[in-house]
């Protein structure tokens, strides 16, 4: 088990390599393009914004968090319109992020072991949320690289959104309306830095083997599966990569391949969050 301190401080660490990637950006920039269809770079960053926003009133102040559920007007439109929401000049909108980040590590960090916090259609322990925040901030991050034409290196933090993606495999078949399969799927991911890591039992029959980074693309719904360098062995493990997604809410569209048919354009199949829940 990972300790909250670390898990922390590596949310901290994957928030400021975002941060660094989008703070000497002239102001003009911030309106690029980014992969989700209608989002700039400037509604990425709000949304991860609100985001900590809404993490931090579930772990302060649950009647106010369920009011935020229950008052807003298209639950269809929640991630749209807190971005929306969250949006303002860079700078502003920086501000913001830093203190919302800030605050939202502090009350994870006083919740106390064992409790849980409610979430959308769910409960989350303080590592729990921010394992999800490390996934989501890194998630988030690649639209923002894609936006700007450039490849962050990969880190050991994705150990933690690759552990999410493995322990959220009954819930992509779930939302893909299909049944959650009953035999053990083995995970054996390259580290960035050399080595493996490894879910799951030695002789499962099905398997998941290749690039850590390709795996975490794969289960944020951020490449199509045919533009990763992952094997799967067996019938379960080669349809969990159809259908993976480790963030909650309905299924997402996922990303076109990079090779589109050459029948008819493909629009990008990606919502924000690859759902209408944040992760």
């Amino acid at each position: 088990m990972v300790d909250l301190t670390d898990l922390l401080a590596d949310l901290a660490d994957e928030s400021e390599s975002l941060d660094a990637l989008v703070r000497p950006l002239p102001a003009a920039d911030w309106s690029r393009p980014t992969p989700a269809p209608g989002w700039s770079i400037a509604h990425q960053v709000a949304h991860l914004a609100w985001t900590d926003h809404v993490a931090l009133l579930a772990a302060t102040d649950a009647t106010a968090f369920f009011a935020s559920v229950t008052s807003a007007p298209d639950p269809a439109r929640l991630v749209d319109d807190g971005a929306e929401e969250f949006l303002a000049p860079p700078a502003e909108l920086l501000t913001r992020w830093r203190a919302g980040r800030t605050a939202l590590a502090a009350a994870l960090a006083d919740i106390p072991a064992g409790e849980k916090v409610p979430w959308y259609g769910t409960r989350m322990s303080a590592a729990s949320m921010a394992t999800a925040r490390i996934m989501e901030t890194w998630a988030h991050g690649e639209d923002v690289a894609d936006a700007l034409g450039v490849r962050r290196p990969a880190t050991d933090r994705l150990r933690h959104v690759a552990h999410l993606g493995v322990r959220t495999l009954g819930h992509g078949f779930a939302a893909h309306g299909r049944a959650v399969p009953t035999a053990p799927v083995r995970v054996e991911l390259a580290a960035p830095h050399g080595g493996t890591w490894a879910w799951g039992p030695a002789d499962a029959a099905d398997r998941i083997t290749g690039p850590a980074r390709d795996f975490c693309l794969l289960v944020t719904q951020r490449s199509h599966r045919t533009d990763l360098a992952l094997t799967a062995t067996g019938p379960v493990a080669d349809e969990w990569l159809d259908v993976a997604q480790a963030f909650a809410g309905p299924p997402g569209a996922g990303r076109p391949p990079l090779a589109a048919p050459a029948a008819g354009p493909v629009a990008p199949a990606d919502t924000p969050d690859g759902s209408g829940v944040p992760a």
